[in-house]
């Protein structure tokens, strides 16, 4: 007579590399949103103050002054 296996053998049902798996998509991510900062922060440096502007984007290398209260500037040129 023939020997036959049939459902002998299941699949375990613990899982070996769930936490890792998790953890190293999380790893990919971070790496993956890093990358992309480092080429949008290359991508920005290389362009012109016209540039920026066209887009959107204030020019971080021009100083700005942000005045709450006119008293502020009568201060700041009396200490001039």
């Amino acid at each position: 007579m023939a020997y036959m296996k049939t459902g002998e053998y299941q699949a375990s049902k613990r899982r070996l590399l769930g936490p890792t798996q998790n953890g190293i998509a999380t790893l990919i991510a971070a790496l993956r949103l890093r990358h992309q900062t480092r080429a949008t922060r290359r991508a920005i440096a290389d362009l012109t103050p016209d540039q920026l502007n066209d887009i959107g984007h204030p020019d971080a290398s021009q100083p700005m002054l942000d005045v709450a209260k006119a008293v502020l500037i009568t201060n700041l040129m009396s200490m001039r």
